[in-house]
């Protein structure tokens, strides 16, 4: 379970019912909603809320790097609240489907220097592709 509501709390983010809404649909393991998807589960939750209240609430979580964006193959941003747990993503290359990972293995330790050419390298970013079980068995 991601800890974001508590990483909020202490960092003293004013948290409306708009924001706290907005973090408790964010708030989980596994969790990579669009900005669309946020807005869809956060209105059922408080239907007054404003997609562009979700929209400036993500870019907040973002700026204050409490919320990572992830996009893979141009399709749309999703929000990723483990910001602070190190991990990789695994995508369904037919749905979509996003998991956190934990590789074994350390990609920055995994490059060679003949491949650095100079760089200091400070992170690296993985996404392993495949197909989900869901989409396996549709086929």
């Amino acid at each position: 379970m991601s800890d974001l509501l508590d990483r909020l709390r202490d960092r003293g983010w004013r948290l409306t019912a708009q924001r706290r809404v907005v973090a408790e649909v964010l708030d989980g393991d596994h969790v990579h909603y669009t900005a669309d998807e946020v807005h869809a589960r956060a209105a059922e939750k408080l239907p007054e809320i404003a997609r562009a209240t979700v929209y400036n609430t993500l870019s907040e979580l973002v700026a204050l790097g409490e919320v990572i964006e992830v996009s893979t193959d141009g399709r749309a941003k999703r929000y990723d609240p483990n910001a602070h747990h190190t991990h990789q993503h695994l995508v369904c290359s037919r749905c979509g489907t996003i998991r956190d990972v934990h590789p074994a293995s350390d990609p920055l330790g995994s490059l060679p220097e003949s491949e650095r050419y100079g760089f200091s390298i400070s992170e690296a970013s993985v996404i392993y592709r495949g197909v989900c079980p869901t989409c396996a068995t549709a086929a």
